[in-house]
């Protein structure tokens, strides 16, 4: 298995300077909200605020694909285009399997089999040509495995993914697929069924703590216990909102926008541990969670002040 970080210094204009001070060769996406924001704070005037939320914007983050299958072709190619410009690897998050979320606040996806298959052929052939990091499929399976699908359904969920990360892969990009977070499925014997079902050791490896805020060391713990149940399986860690760890009792889901969290690790493929691949800022910080606290906007929206607090409380 080619290391991340191998793989990044290949598509870097000066290897040795990837990590400092472009965050592991990841690339830094200017049209984002939080840039947006930064700039319109600092043409009102606003330049604590704007120094602020610059500790977001000039890091790397995801891009997450939601459009449908008519968009997210050009959707996907724009991202990686801009990204091999500027020399540097994108990070993609596919995100449309059917029923997403089960019905919670980010609940859709393709409305079944068929029409996925043809948005994961879309987003192939966007990124053809080009190695994207591409995080498979957040929630899908430890949410099959939590009763979010009737039990007829979740190995057709399975198979499904399975089929989805050969094709990216097969496009060139390097897969991790989604397997939760300490929180959520204790037994790690059963979640490695499912990842493994789902094409796990076909792909780069799994990807843990997508869009939630367990400390990284937690994080690593059950990565590697999971790791062991998978042959050694490489992971990344989504870091970007973790700097706190999880909150404790909070009037709302405590994974939800929960106050009081700060930003965590920068995006690095210098993780100091071989089998962790990366830290990824998977989760947009500023992104919302969904509307379950007062002012909170829908999922996926920008919500500025909430921005603005995770920013204050890092370093």
């Amino acid at each position: 298995m080619v290391g991340l970080a191998l793989l990044l210094a290949g598509c870097s204009a000066s290897p040795a300077a990837d990590d400092t001070p472009a965050y592991g060769g990841f690339y830094v996406d200017q049209t984002t909200a939080a840039a947006s924001q930064e700039a319109t704070w600092r043409e009102n005037g606003r330049t604590a605020d704007a120094d602020q939320i610059a500790k977001i914007s000039q890091r790397p983050q995801a891009k997450w694909l939601t459009t449908d299958a008519t968009q997210v072709e050009t959707e996907a190619r724009d991202q990686v285009t801009r990204a091999a410009n500027a020399k540097r690897t994108a990070v993609l998050v596919s995100y449309d399997i059917p029923t997403r979320d089960c019905a919670g606040f980010s609940a859709g996806g393709a409305p079944d089999a068929p029409a996925y298959r043809a948005w994961v052929a879309a987003v192939a052939r966007g990124i053809a040509g080009a190695h994207p990091v591409v995080i498979l499929e957040p929630d899908a399976v430890p949410a099959a495995l939590d009763g979010c699908l009737p039990q007829q359904q979740r190995a057709a969920r399975l198979s499904l993914l399975a089929e989805a990360g050969a094709a990216l892969t097969q496009a060139g990009a390097k897969v991790y697929l989604d397997a939760g977070n300490p929180g959520w499925i204790s037994d790690t014997a059963a979640l490695a069924d499912a990842l493994r079902a789902a094409g796990v050791g076909g792909l780069a490896g799994f990807a843990l703590n997508v869009s939630n805020f367990y400390t990284t060391a937690d994080v690593i713990a059950y990565g590697r216990a999971l790791s062991s149940r998978l042959d050694g399986a490489h992971f990344v860690v989504d870091t970007s909102r973790n700097g706190n760890g999880p909150a404790g009792a909070t009037e709302g889901p405590a994974w939800c926008n929960p106050p009081g969290r700060a930003l965590g690790h920068p995006p690095t493929t210098q993780t100091g541990d071989p089998q962790v691949d990366a830290f990824l800022w998977i989760k947009s910080p500023g992104t919302s969670d969904g509307s379950c606290r007062p002012g909170a906007p829908a999922a996926g929206e920008w919500w500025a002040d909430y921005a603005l607090d995770l920013a204050r409380r890092s370093p």
